[in-house]
């Protein structure tokens, strides 16, 4: 049997392994919610369409949980007023599954090209590692729309902008009006200086707004004026799924959080973004904007359950990145290695959920908020790539080219 069709077969014999091992991993580990918020959206929307109610009226029954999303999510999401609850899930997993590829494809393939790995065994592990992470696992489970929007953002950041297209900013738009988080990203490119990119993102979200608007004014009526500022929709901000700057003042007084500790946080959290995002685009290291921008969008927003955590996932596949660009055997490529397999560590484990039910003390102030610091160290040091690094990639591409058109294939 030939060199490259051994090695094909102890990557194949690897993937089958690990997809066991984590599936395994999944059985013993993994939360089951039985698609909990796509039931939301489901019940929601066939309430609105066939029984005549307000989308913003729907409660799940027995719960306080209803559509939280604005209208232009609704009229998206119509599609499911027309098809059956299976169908349903199916369409959700699907879909989270497809563009979890996309985006492990986009952010991979640099690193499999310089460290000449086989492309589709670096995304069959990574795959295979995304699902046993924790915020992946409940993104699918809850039925949750994260992976969508974290998708559309990354089509501008990783393929319009650096393409130069005039539709960048677009994609950054349609997120912005389905849910209004991704929002930070019009600030990104605002602080970042891509001001046609921002006005693009701007008028696609005002524009699909207002369509929405058009198209359902009542509905648009109660989402701005009552639905957007009820709280209680959502859950509490103590809660320990709650992995952000707000969840972790919340936790050290319930009763009463303090809004004044929690925005001086944002405050001085945002300062470090904009130093940091500003310095990773005038390298060119668009990748390193976006995942610094996700974390920071984590960190900020009021409300981030742990499945909300996706954003993460760039920065954590960056780290590798930066990892593999190190000289082999080097300091630095073991501590990015470590670093990464910590946080990775800790995002599966489900470590925060110890401290559900009590999160006084020290160990509740550390244990319970753990993705918060993981969250911040990310932030803060996350390597910026450098010109060089991005060209040691080009090379890696045009150098692995060079070997598939004469016939030699890479063994490591």
């Amino acid at each position: 049997m030939a060199q490259g069709a051994k090695r094909t077969v102890r990557q194949a014999i690897g993937v089958v392994g690990l997809a066991v091992g984590v599936a395994l991993f999944l059985s013993v580990a993994a939360a089951r919610h039985g698609f909990f918020d796509l039931g939301v959206y489901y019940g929601a929307i066939r309430y609105w369409v066939h029984d005549g109610g307000e989308i913003y009226d729907f409660l799940r029954p027995f719960t306080q949980y209803g559509f939280t999303y604005p209208p232009f999510a609704a009229l998206v999401m119509l599609p499911m007023a027309y098809v059956s609850w299976n169908v349903a899930i199916v369409l959700s997993v699907s879909a989270s599954v497809v563009v979890t590829l996309a985006l492990l494809w986009w952010l991979l393939d640099p690193i499999s090209r310089r460290a000449g790995w086989t492309r589709w065994f670096a995304i069959a592990v990574a795959l295979c590692l995304a699902a046993a992470y924790e915020p992946m696992r409940e993104t699918v489970n809850f039925g949750q729309v994260n992976m969508l929007l974290l998708f559309l953002v990354a089509v501008d950041l990783l393929r319009l902008l650096p393409s130069g297209s005039r539709w960048a900013g677009a994609t950054i738009g349609l997120a912005t009006a389905i849910k209004l988080t991704p929002g930070i990203f019009i600030v990104y490119l605002l602080v970042t200086g891509r001001w046609r990119a921002a006005v693009t993102a701007m008028g696609t979200a005002a524009g699909a707004t207002l369509f929405a608007a058009a198209l359902f004014p009542d509905a648009s009526r109660v989402f701005w004026t009552e639905a957007l500022w009820n709280t209680n929709r959502v859950g509490e901000l103590s809660f320990v799924s709650n992995q952000s700057l707000r969840g972790v003042v919340a936790r050290l007084n319930p009763e009463d959080p303090s809004t004044v500790a929690w925005l001086a946080l944002v405050v001085v959290v945002l300062a470090l973004w904009v130093w940091r995002a500003r310095s990773a685009v005038a390298v060119g290291d668009e990748a390193t904007g976006l995942a610094l921008t996700g974390v920071l969008m984590c960190l900020v927003s009021p409300v981030t359950w742990v499945h909300h955590l996706v954003w993460l996932l760039p920065a954590l596949i960056l780290l590798v990145d930066n990892a593999m660009a190190a000289p082999a055997g080097s300091r630095r490529r073991r501590r990015l290695l470590a670093a990464v397999g910590i946080a990775y560590a800790f995002l599966i484990s489900r470590i925060v959920w110890a401290w559900q039910r009590d999160f006084t003390g020290i160990d509740g102030f550390l244990g319970s908020n753990t993705y918060v610091w993981i969250s911040l160290a990310l932030l803060a040091f996350l390597p910026i790539r450098t010109a060089t690094h991005q060209t040691a990639v080009e090379t890696a591409g045009q150098e692995e080219e060079g070997r598939t058109r004469s016939g030699v294939v890479p063994v490591t």
